[in-house]
């Protein structure tokens, strides 16, 4: 299935390919104050529409997630890294995605805080 999604304003535009099932819901003291629900996807099924350069990062802790968001707005809508085995990945947060129910999402808790 295809997805699109996007900031509040529309600044930072993106489309991802995947089965969207679930969300990690992360205790990190970056994602619960945000409110994230992420969706991790191998970074060749993300397909960012916007320019890099026109987002804003920010990244913390061991610095190796890059976390961006709209400089107008405000919006984090996607993260990217890389996994464990160090292919490169995309986290979207899925209360960006159109047309998606997040009440049928299962939430994977995922704790943060302690790593």
């Amino acid at each position: 299935m295809n997805y699109h999604g996007s900031c509040h304003c529309g600044r930072i535009a993106f489309e991802v390919e995947g089965e969207l099932t679930q969300a990690m819901e992360c205790n990190c003291s970056h994602c619960i104050r945000k409110g994230f629900l992420l969706w991790f996807v191998p970074r060749e099924q993300f397909k960012l529409l916007t320019p890099e350069a026109d987002m804003s990062v920010y990244s913390f802790n061991k610095h190796v997630i890059r976390h961006h968001f709209c400089p107008t707005c405000g919006c984090a809508p996607l993260c990217f890294g890389n996994a464990p085995d160090g292919s490169a990945i995309a986290a979207v947060n899925v209360r960006c995605l159109e047309q998606v129910e997040i009440a049928n999402l299962k939430r994977v808790p995922f704790d943060g805080r302690s790593h």
